[in-house]
């Protein structure tokens, strides 16, 4: 059986990287591929576990490479329970976030050096490589302005405090767009840039003619 495709959308806090997701994962099954559709921090028990812990806003202050850690140890379980078993059946995996928000978040905008980012990169990565990469690229204030309507939207009339990620300086939010926007320019053959700020029809758009440039004129499931 052909190895599936495994692509990951990445941006900073309300970009919409969720919604292009959803999207493609619908556009693929329509195709008669099976998507997988998942999410970093997370997809597995044990990941959502940790997500919850890492995002939790009484979580206490800690390092980078604290952070990066526990990143690292829900994608071990993420990538062994979830991501090489449908990639090896011929699903195609479609995950909000993956590495480079380590590289970004941790990396770029929180100072772990790169050559740490990298040393648990390849631990826990392995032979298990990205096929496409979307990085949704927004104004940092932007995205907080969204992500605050979002949150309101969700509980309309309740304070919902904002995560430990997205109650961070705008600063660290700039120095994360700028650590994606270094990330696709270091890897043009992998990562795809798009204007995060169309509406979400013209971004789903560009997304799909992305997937098909890069991984084919037209993504078919096995034996269809």
């Amino acid at each position: 059986m052909t190895r599936g495709k495994f692509i990951t959308f990445e941006g900073g806090e309300g970009a919409g990287k969720s919604t292009q997701a959803k999207l493609l994962a619908e556009r693929l099954s329509s195709l008669g591929v099976e998507p997988v559709l998942t999410r970093e921090p997370g997809g597995s028990p044990f990941g959502e576990q940790v997500r919850d812990f890492i995002l939790s806003p009484s979580t206490v202050a800690h390092t980078p490479l604290a952070e990066a850690c526990l990143f690292s140890a829900a994608r071990t379980d993420h990538l062994d329970h979830l991501i090489r078993p449908a990639l090896k059946r011929g699903a195609w995996v479609i995950c909000d976030r993956f590495t480079d928000s380590t590289r970004a978040y941790q990396g770029a905008a929180g100072g772990l050096p790169e050559k740490d980012v990298l040393t648990l990169e390849r631990l826990v990565l392995g032979a298990t490589a990205i096929d496409l990469t979307l990085v949704l690229d927004l104004d940092a204030k932007a995205g907080l302005t969204r992500a605050s309507t979002r949150r309101t939207a969700q509980s309309p009339g309740a304070f919902i405090q904002a995560d430990t990620f997205e109650a961070r300086t705008l600063a660290f939010h700039e120095r994360l767009r700028q650590g994606f926007l270094a990330i696709a320019k270091a890897e043009p053959q992998r990562v795809v840039v798009i204007d995060g700020q169309q509406s979400p029809l013209h971004i789903a758009e560009q997304v799909w003619a992305a997937v098909v440039a890069r991984l084919g004129p037209m993504p078919l499931a096995s034996g269809a």
